[in-house]
């Protein structure tokens, strides 16, 4: 940590936000980090890939990276539930004691994506080439040489899977959450190729290159997200009869989505290849695992999660219970729900050392 302010002068183009956006975090500033000729898992190489990412606390603080999910980006998770609740002053992971890095992954946010310019002919990134982005933006970017804490959700969670089994070393602690260490496959899996296929046979699709949004998007993505987001109990609450039920599907099919359908798709794809199962025993951080019970995604009552931690010499496994409090696979994203167990988490950390 101690050459960062002289990395960020040298490699990054730096950012202060304005006034009046997000002020209200210590010490918020964004920026972006450049890296030359990054070649895909898929072959393909980009002359300058761009990772945008935002910045809290403390550079001298102990660096916590923030992975985000699917169609999110790293300010997605500024939010009241999540960045105020652990970041604020007083808060577990106080801005003030702790550097927070929140890199937006590779085809979201302002990071490089296919609609910036080459729409179909952006490499088909996959996870692992989104873990070595964000490995080379601390780094090399950053100056940072280890990681006190990882915390990632959904698509994120994943990604912490994959960085605490190909950089064992390189973080004290993670917290997987939203996420299973286990091949992407069954329903999930099912699910978002349900979606990917139903884009690419709209006939605007075009193999990526259309000249306006293909409109089977509007459709499959609010069919995806009632289908896999929502929680039983929450659903059932709200939905509580046919009247009902149909009035909320009126109204969330008249919202239209903004996000192209070009970086949905390849967002979505990027989990075909993930299976970190194979290197589960590579990992040394201490990791806690959270899930939620009415998980869509990730359903507990499978017991692919139990086996997996049968590989992992120090990891701890929160389950949330299910309620009428909880969104199914959002859940994790309220961290009132599992706040407590990160704070004896961080205290069984530091009594370690």
């Amino acid at each position: 940590m101690n050459n960062i302010t002289k990395t960020l002068l040298f490699f990054i183009s730096f950012i202060i936000v304005p006034p009046g956006f997000c002020t209200d975090f210590y010490n918020r500033n964004e920026g972006d980090y450049i890296i030359k000729n990054f070649r895909f898992n898929d072959g393909n190489t980009v002359k300058n890939l761009k990772i945008h990412y935002v910045t809290l606390g403390n550079p001298k603080g102990k660096p916590v990276l923030i992975l985000h999910g699917t169609t999110g980006d790293g300010n997605s998770m500024l939010n009241d539930s999540f960045g105020h609740a652990l970041f604020d002053k007083g808060k577990p992971l106080d801005a003030e004691k702790y550097f927070i890095i929140l890199p937006d992954a590779i085809g979201t946010g302002k990071s490089s994506k296919p609609s910036d310019e080459l729409k179909g002919n952006f490499p088909h990134y996959d996870y692992g080439d989104m873990v070595n982005a964000q490995y080379q933006l601390l780094k090399n970017g950053l100056g940072i040489n280890h990681l006190e804490l990882i915390i990632g959700n959904s698509m994120g969670g994943m990604n912490t899977w994959l960085w605490i089994t190909k950089y064992p070393d390189y973080m004290t602690a993670a917290i997987p959450m939203a996420a299973t260490p286990a091949p992407m496959s069954s329903r999930n899996w099912i699910m978002r190729k349900m979606l990917i296929n139903s884009i690419k046979e709209d006939p605007d699709w075009n193999n990526g290159f259309y000249t306006k949004q293909p409109e089977k998007f509007q459709t499959v993505y609010h069919y995806y997200d009632i289908a896999t987001n929502g929680g039983d109990i929450a659903w059932q609450n709200k939905a509580y009869n046919t009247a009902k039920t149909e009035e909320i599907l009126s109204d969330k099919l008249k919202e239209r989505v903004s996000m192209d359908a070009n970086d949905f798709l390849y967002q979505w794809d990027a989990a075909r290849n993930f299976d970190p199962t194979q290197d589960l025993t590579k990992i040394k951080a201490f990791i806690l695992v959270i899930n939620s019970e009415d998980d869509e995604r990730n359903p507990p009552n499978t017991g692919v999660m139990q086996k997996a931690l049968k590989d992992i010499v120090a990891a701890k496994y929160y389950l949330i219970p299910a309620s009428n409090k909880t969104s199914g696979h959002s859940t994790t994203m309220n961290a009132n729900f599992w706040i407590e167990e990160l704070k004896i988490f961080l205290k069984e950390i530091e009594t370690y050392y």
